[in-house]
């Protein structure tokens, strides 16, 4: 059984968010173990500097890079990633634990995104879509992907 780890920058504030995200823990459980770690948000003034968001950027990288499991397969999710389909996501986590891989680890990074050092570690760099989707949004929505992932390498008839 492969170990997912969610690994994402700040609280789902919203109560919809973290019941979604509850929702697809649950249902990944029959396959995986799941856990979500939050890292915190690094603070900006409302109006910040190139050099500010840099400096976010890198220090929730820092953040983020403490927080992934020795030796996990990472998967960077970030806007010039790779886009995959349902189906090529589910192939490449059965290939993963076929290859031995029995944890991976979900990156998620902050408004400005994931510092390149966080990419560089990334075994692959994951997009969503081209459009820009709330960090907080893309979280549900890669629980729900993992979910479909799972079921399809099951055969269940979630994923028609």
């Amino acid at each position: 059984m492969i170990s997912l780890q969610i690994v994402a920058v700040g609280k789902l504030k919203d109560a919809w968010l973290r019941e979604g995200c509850s929702e697809y823990c649950k249902r990944l459980g029959m396959w995986s173990s799941v856990s979500v770690t939050e890292v915190d948000e690094y603070r900006l003034p409302d109006r910040p500097s190139p050099a500010q968001i840099a400096e976010c950027v890198e220090k929730e990288g820092e953040r983020i890079l403490a927080k992934l499991p020795k030796g996990a397969c990472v998967i960077a999710l970030c806007i010039e990633g790779k886009q995959l389909s349902s189906e090529h996501l589910a192939a490449y986590l059965q290939k993963a634990a076929v290859d031995g891989v029995s944890a991976v680890a979900l990156v998620i990074g902050g408004s400005y995104g994931l510092s390149e050092r966080v990419k560089s570690a990334a075994s692959l760099r994951l997009s969503m879509s081209p459009m820009t989707f709330p960090h907080q949004l893309a979280r549900v929505m890669l629980l729900e992907q993992l979910y479909r992932a799972f079921s399809i390498n099951a055969n269940t008839r979630y994923h028609k």
